[in-house]
């Protein structure tokens, strides 16, 4: 019979049924593991879930591992320590920069919308209030302690743990997780196969649990998504119109930045204006030349790129590109289009008939990029509805998620058939377009579990 000390049970606190808000509970060895601590987003439904009450005592989590640094796997993580959590936050040194760059944007973001909605009294609630401040985000940053790649590490009697890198953004890993004899693995985000900035992801050999994300399970990647680029940015050009990027703030603004400045040193792409409008994404690009091991960019060609492209300062600035009605590029921060400088552009452009809205990362679930992409007429901005009359396009090939194919590839070094396989992290068609993939081609037992289930072994 086994020992109750022993038992392993994990509880799906984040991103089941959605992409948002990864959060995994482990208990064993009268231990509590937090792999990854994210923010819900998207739809109301998902975002109010932010508010509850946490489902156990912060304080008696032992140690919180993080996957990557992006908001849907770190944003909860001030919540956590405002409510009592003192325990080491653990992940690769270029995951911890990240997560510091955006709780602190996040953090900002959120007070500024608090007070606008307070201003302009838009909000549903007397007295509308961030989730967390910027206290709070600088508060979490005492429990970082950053790890080194391929190495075990020992965070309790009988549990270690191992970092590798997974490509996605910089400083991204999977983790593997061995508590006594059994092995899990939580892939956290997997990268692509040729990534324009990363190397390609490690593989796991062994898994007994393996944890597997699913954002893009049902889909394939474009296999030339810098002609579309291309044609794209022609065609605005022709007309004159501005084309508006909102990008992820992490690696994908960065690699936008080269494929951009490599199309038009190369004259593929007309001889207009190019801006980054991104204060976040201007603190990776620093994170990228700390870290120069993790990445294949130049550090020369970094330099230049950053010559050429014209890195938005100020408010003030990015109120006078609104204005300015030439032809240009505008890759702005906000890749969901949930929060950031994107939403200036939006007020200004939306509206604007020779304007191009151009989408190329993962839209989720109630955010106003996925709203844009099913064809809405209106957006709901600060209160106001704005007029949809600019070009909506969408290119996936660029997205920094592995697609069905690679996310096949990246199992497949797995020598034994895991005991149980966990499709997360994906809408539900995503998921189960996954699980059949994996069921059928690889004879795979397979769970897409609910939210806040517990699963024993």
């Amino acid at each position: 019979m086994k020992n109750k000390v022993e038992e392993i049970s994990v509880q799906f606190l984040g991103a089941a049924g959605t992409v948002t808000g990864s959060k995994y509970l482990i208990t064993a060895y009268n231990k509590k593991i937090l792999v990854d601590c994210g923010l819900f987003q998207g739809l109301k439904k998902l975002r109010s879930l932010n508010w509850e009450e946490f489902a156990i005592n912060p304080l008696k989590i032992d140690v919180v591992l993080l996957t990557h640094g992006h908001l849907d796997h770190v944003g909860y993580l001030p919540k956590l320590v405002r409510h009592g959590f003192k325990s080491p936050i653990l992940g690769t040194a270029p995951t911890l920069q990240i997560t510091k760059i955006i709780l602190e944007d996040s953090a900002k973001i959120q007070e500024e919308e608090a007070e606008r909605a307070n201003r302009f009294k838009y909000s549903k609630h007397k007295i509308a209030k961030p989730l967390y401040t910027l206290k709070d985000a600088e508060a979490i940053q005492k429990y970082f302690k950053p790890q080194k790649l391929n190495e075990w590490i020992v965070i309790a009697d009988n549990i270690s743990v191992r970092f590798r890198y997974n490509g996605h953004i910089i400083g991204a890993t999977f983790i593997e997780l061995k508590i006594g004899k059994k092995t899990l693995v939580f892939s956290g985000d997997i990268g692509r196969e040729n990534d324009v900035l990363l190397y390609p992801p490690e593989k796991p050999e062994q898994a007994d649990y393996l944890f597997i994300e699913s954002t893009y399970g049902n889909r394939l990647h474009v296999k030339n998504p810098e002609q579309q680029l291309t044609e794209i940015i022609q065609k605005a050009a022709k007309q004159n119109g501005t084309i508006i990027i909102p990008s992820f703030a992490v690696e994908r603004a960065q690699a936008l930045m080269y494929i951009l400045w490599k199309l038009k040193k190369e004259k593929v792409i007309p001889n207009i204006p190019i801006y980054m409008d991104s204060p976040m994404g201007k603190n990776v690009l620093d994170v990228f030349q700390m870290n120069t091991e993790w990445h294949k960019l130049p550090i020369n060609e970094c330099i230049k790129m950053c010559k050429d492209i014209t890195l938005v300062k100020t408010i003030q600035d990015t109120l006078k590109l609104t204005k300015d009605k030439s032809s240009k590029i505008i890759i702005a921060g906000g890749g969901m289009g949930t929060g950031g400088r994107v939403l200036t552009y939006f007020q200004n452009f939306l509206g604007d008939t020779k304007a191009t809205i151009l989408l190329v990362g993962y839209q989720a679930e109630g955010t106003r990029g996925r709203q844009l992409l099913e064809g809405a007429l209106e957006i709901k901005l600060y209160g106001k509805y704005y007029s949809v009359k600019s070009t909506i396009e969408n290119i996936q090939g660029l997205s920094a998620h592995a697609d069905q194919r690679e996310l096949l590839n990246w199992v497949k070094k797995i020598k034994r058939k895991p005991k149980k396989v966990f499709i997360i992290h994906g809408e539900p068609t995503a998921a189960d377009a996954f699980r059949v993939k994996l069921e059928t081609e690889l004879g795979w037992d397979c769970i897409i579990p609910e939210l806040n289930q517990i699963e024993t072994f």
